[in-house]
């Protein structure tokens, strides 16, 4: 499995949890749950994606600003995430920034599997692309279960 594997299999969870988060309703328990999911998705893929993606890419000058790029958009949905957490979940602007958050989500994912993996895809080699999927895979594991 090579990085760009192991990043789209989260990818297609993210996706899963961010449509399922709009179809809740109030203060349930499924939204509790779905939440909670894409919460510890989110948080689990995003530090991996960093440390065994993203800083890699960083030594390489056309790997910087793509980079750059989807780590900002990691920290606008880490503060959508801490929105969510401070809003009552009945109330209507919780709704509001969980779509927005869903809508950040499928951007991102769209973004980096279109783009960022078809330039990181040639700044790497095969050894590299394996080698961050085995690191990736056992930090975003470790980043799971403390979620």
């Amino acid at each position: 499995m090579n990085i760009f594997e192991a990043l789209r299999e989260s990818h297609d969870r993210q996706r899963g949890y961010a449509d399922a988060l709009i179809q809740t309703h109030g203060d349930s328990e499924e939204r509790v749950e779905v939440y909670k999911q894409l919460k510890a998705e989110l948080q689990a893929h995003e530090t991996a994606e960093e440390r065994f993606f993203y800083i890699p890419l960083m030594q390489f000058d056309n790997g910087v600003d793509l980079s750059r790029h989807a780590i900002s958009e990691h920290h606008e949905m880490d503060e959508m995430m801490e929105e969510l957490d401070e809003t009552e979940m009945s109330s209507p602007s919780w709704m509001a920034t969980a779509k927005k958050l869903s809508e950040k989500v499928h951007h991102h994912l769209k973004e980096e599997e279109q783009k960022f993996f078809q330039s990181a895809g040639k700044l790497l080699d095969d050894k590299q692309k394996q080698s961050l999927a085995r690191e990736y895979h056992k930090e975003y594991e470790e980043q799971l279960a403390k979620a």
